[in-house]
C-alpha cells in the first residue's frame, strides 16, 4: 500500500524500491495517485481502492485496475467501457465481511452473481478487509470475517468460471493470524515498520526520522509566558528553544503545553505554550551543550512514533499521514 503519499514516506520513491524488489501489486486510495505513479515510470499493476466516476478516463489511459465495491459504480463504470468499446477490463470486487466501509454484502451477492458475467470486466481479484485483526479479543470475529469472505469467493469464482487472486489479509494478520493469508496479503503500515498489533514477532523497524533545528534560544524570568494566548508560563531560571516545526507541517496543537516531547541532546524536551503553525517552543531547561542551530528529533530512532501518537491518544497512521509535503524528505539507500 504506497496510498496517502506512502503513508507520508513519498509514494513514488516507497513505489519504485518495491518494482525493483518485483512485488506484485501496489495499493493507492484514488486514480489520480496511480497517475502519479505512471508519469514517473512506475509500470506494475496498480489497485485503485477507492473509485469515482470521474476517474474513469484516467483509469484506462493510465491502465489502473479499480476496485469494484457498489451496484452504482459497477453499473457506471460498465456502461462507461461498453461506450468506449472496452471489454474485459481488469478490476478488483471487494466483498463486505463486517468492516462495513465499501464493499457488497452478503445480502447483495446474488445480484452480484447476476451482474459480473456481463460487464465488461475480466476480475483480477476479490478480497475483503479485516475489522480488527490486531486485537486478539476479536479473533473471532476475524476468523467470521474470513469464513464469511471465503464463502462468498468461492460462489464468485464458481459463477465467473475463472478462478482470481484472494486476499484479505492486512499488516496485522499477516504477522498474528498467517493461518488466514490466501493468494496475496496487503502490506500496509508495516511497511513502515508499524507492529499495528504490538505482536512483537517481527523486529520491525520504523523507517522514517522527522527532524528539525532550534531557531533560538531564549533565557526566561519566572511568569514569562509563552506562545499564543500566553498557555506557557515559565518557571525561575526557564530555558526555551524554538523549533522550525509547527502544525502546517503535521505537528498538530495536540502536542502542546508539554504533551509532546523531542529528543534534544540525548534529553527529552517537553513543547510549552501553544504550537504554531511553523514553530514550536520546548523547554530545555537543564540540558546542558544546545545551541541555535542544533538537530531536534520529533520521530525517529531515539523517540518512536508509536510513542507521539500514544502521547496524542491517536494512532501513528495519523502521524504518519499528517506529515506535510513542504517537509523535505531525504532518501538513504544501502
Amino acid at each position: 500500500m504506497v496510498k496517502a503519499f506512502g503513508y507520508g514516506s513519498g509514494s513514488w520513491e516507497i513505489a519504485n524500491l518495491l518494482q525493483f524488489h518485483g512485488v506484485d501489486y501496489l495499493g493507492v486510495a484514488y486514480a489520480d495517485e496511480g497517475v502519479t505513479l505512471r508519469k514517473g515510470g512506475i509500470r506494475m499493476p496498480i489497485m485503485v481502492m477507492n473509485t469515482e466516476n470521474s476517474g474513469f478516463s484516467s483509469l484506462v489511459e493510465y491502465n489502473l485496475e479499480p476496485v469494484i465495491y457498489s451496484f452504482s459504480l459497477l453499473e457506471s463504470f460498465d456502461r462507461w467501457l461498453k461506450k468506449e468499446g472496452l471489454t474485459a477490463f481488469p478490476v478488483h470486487v471487494e466483498l463486505e465481511t463486517g468492516m462495513n466501509r465499501l464493499g457488497f454484502p452478503a445480502a447483495e451477492l446474488d445480484r452480484l452473481l447476476k451482474a459480473l458475467p456481463t460487464a465488461a470486466f475480466k476480475v483480477q481479484s476479490a478480497f475483503s478487509h479485516f475489522a480488527a485483526s490486531e486485537d486478539a479479543g476479536q479473533d473471532a470475529f476475524s476468523l467470521a470475517q474470513w469464513e464469511a469472505y471465503k464463502k462468498a469467493a468461492d460462489r464468485l469464482e464458481a459463477t465467473l468460471g475463472y478462478p482470481f487472486i484472494r486476499h484479505i489479509a492486512n499488516s496485522a494478520a499477516i504477522v498474528r493470524l498467517p493461518q488466514l493469508q490466501m493468494d496475496m496479503v496487503r502490506l500496509g503500515i508495516g511497511l513502515y515498520g508499524i507492529d499495528s498489533a504490538d505482536s512483537n514477532q517481527l523486529d520491525l523497524q520504523e523507517v522514517s526520522t522527522l527532524k528539525t533545528t532550534i531557531a533560538q534560544i531564549k533565557h526566561l524570568s519566572e511568569g514569562d509566558t509563552v506562545g499564543y494566548n500566553r498557555k506557557g508560563v515559565a518557571a525561575a531560571g526557564t530555558v526555551i528553544a524554538t523549533v522550525r516545526i509547527g502544525y502546517a507541517d503535521g505537528y498538530g496543537r495536540r502536542f502542546a503545553n508539554g504533551v509532546g516531547k523531542m529528543w534534544v541532546a540525548g534529553r527529552l524536551a517537553p513543547t510549552i505554550g501553544i504550537i504554531s503553525m511553523d514553530m514550536t517552543m520546548i523547554d530545555i531547561t537543564g540540558i546542558p551543550d544546545v545551541h541555535e542551530g542544533d538537530e531536534v528529533i520529533v520521530f525517529g530512532k531515539e523517540l518512536s512514533v508509536r510513542q507521539l501518537a500514544k502521547w496524542a491518544q491517536t494512532i501513528p497512521y495519523e502521524i504518519l499521514t499528517g506529515i506535510s509535503q513542504r517537509v523535505k524528505r531525504i532518501y538513504f539507500e544501502e
